[in-house]
């Protein structure tokens, strides 16, 4: 867009003249450079040059927000795994441990029942010397 010149060859007129011509000119450039119908639409520029700064903070907002709420559910969901490693640990140990005491109840199982074969055996041995 070219700006027109504003030097203008004015012919040799009266003081008062020239001022009208100068008055007029610069009346006339006012129009061409911002009609009504350009300093209205500036105007709706203005308000969405605001309302997109604004939508940029709204937009940023919620990303902040939704990256702390990610960052919540995620330290969460680690507390909960270590919760539940916790706990699967303690029932290991327990299980462990359980398997030992049945181990041992079996042991002890199979002695008692040796024992009481012997006691059985013996008994039929004595009943058969009557």
């Amino acid at each position: 867009m070219e700006r027109p010149s504003l030097e203008f060859n004015l012919p040799d007129t009266h003081e008062e003249g020239k001022l009208y011509v100068v008055d007029s000119l610069n009346n006339l450039n006012k129009l061409n450079v911002c009609p009504a119908e350009s300093q209205h639409s500036l105007g709706m520029y203005d308000s969405m040059a605001g309302s997109n700064a604004g939508n940029q903070r709204l937009f940023f907002v919620t990303f902040v927000l939704t990256l702390t709420v990610s960052l919540a559910l995620v330290s969460f969901v680690i507390f909960l795994i270590f919760q539940t490693r916790n706990e699967v640990d303690q029932i290991s140990s327990r299980l462990l441990s359980e398997k030992k005491n049945i181990e041992e109840l079996k042991k002890l199982n199979n002695i008692i029942l040796k024992y009481l074969k012997n006691e059985q055996s013996g008994i039929v041995l004595n009943k058969d010397k009557n």
